[in-house]
């Protein structure tokens, strides 16, 4: 019977009653069949596929270029592989900015074509009726405030927000639109770790925190960052739980010497 329990799939409501219960969330990205069946098994509660996609999978400098068909295709591969974790796939740059019906449409054909389980929006009272919208049509809808990466242009850098007071109290009312709008979680991204405190104890809905300090209801971080795939990336926010570049790098340079000598295959690894 157990065994059963344990796999019971993770929902937006068990999210909200672990914050209730004050028991941490865990969340990582994934862009693949092959990650999200190890993520998913290693126990996640969420697996975001991140619009970081256009970053780590695709080596674009920022998360503006992916598409939403690129954001689908990646969707499509995390959810044949996520049997427990709640699935959430970031609208990417374009597909929900100043047009709610836009925003409508492209959560649609992303719970449609990828059978995911929610969407993330970046964004606070801007994208409220975006939110509003989708959340009308029965999809669930996680937030995104502080450092919002496809602003980047807009910030010009991507170090700590909310250090200001204005952008502080902005942000406070921002996490109250969202609750308000009916969003089930929010993501604190890159803001000072007593803010992150504040803003999380005055709301219900759960905040999931990357470079916000250890107050909020949950971490996320991006899988490449954390297994150390991706070299010379790291932020103070980042704890890499692994170095796989350098494990793999030295895992193929034995590869090609083996093949270059004649020693691979051997006797035993032919027909």
């Amino acid at each position: 019977m157990s065994v059963h329990k344990e796999l019971k799939r993770i929902t937006t409501n068990t999210i909200q009653e672990m914050k209730q219960k004050g028991e941490k969330i865990a969340m990582l990205t994934s862009y693949d069949y092959s990650m999200a069946t190890i993520v998913d098994e290693g126990g996640v509660d969420v697996i975001l596929v991140g619009d970081s996609a256009s970053n780590v999978m695709a080596g674009h400098e920022t998360t503006l270029p992916i598409t939403l068909d690129q954001m689908i295709y990646h969707a499509q591969s995390v959810v044949r592989a996520a049997k427990r974790a709640l699935v959430v796939v970031d609208l990417p740059f374009g597909s929900y900015q100043g047009n709610s019906k836009e925003a409508l449409n492209s959560a649609i054909r992303i719970m449609k074509e990828s059978g995911a389980h929610a969407v993330k929006l970046e964004g606070g009272l801007e994208i409220r009726e975006s939110v509003e919208r989708i959340i009308t049509a029965g999809i669930p809808v996680m937030g995104h405030l502080g450092l919002t990466p496809q602003s980047i242009y807009k910030f010009g850098t991507y170090t700590v927000r909310a250090k200001e007071q204005a952008e502080a109290e902005k942000l406070k009312d921002d996490i109250k639109v969202l609750q308000e709008a009916g969003c089930f979680s929010v993501v604190l991204e890159k803001i000072p770790a007593l803010l992150a405190k504040e803003v999380t104890d005055s709301v219900k809905i759960p905040t999931i925190g990357i470079g916000a300090g250890p107050y909020c209801d949950g971490q996320v971080l991006v899988i490449n960052d954390m297994i150390g795939l991706t070299k010379g990336f790291k932020p103070r926010f980042l704890r890499q739980y692994l170095n796989l570049f350098d494990q793999i790098n030295g895992a193929v340079k034995t590869y090609v010497s083996d093949v270059k000598a004649g020693d691979f295959p051997n006797s035993k690894e032919q027909y």
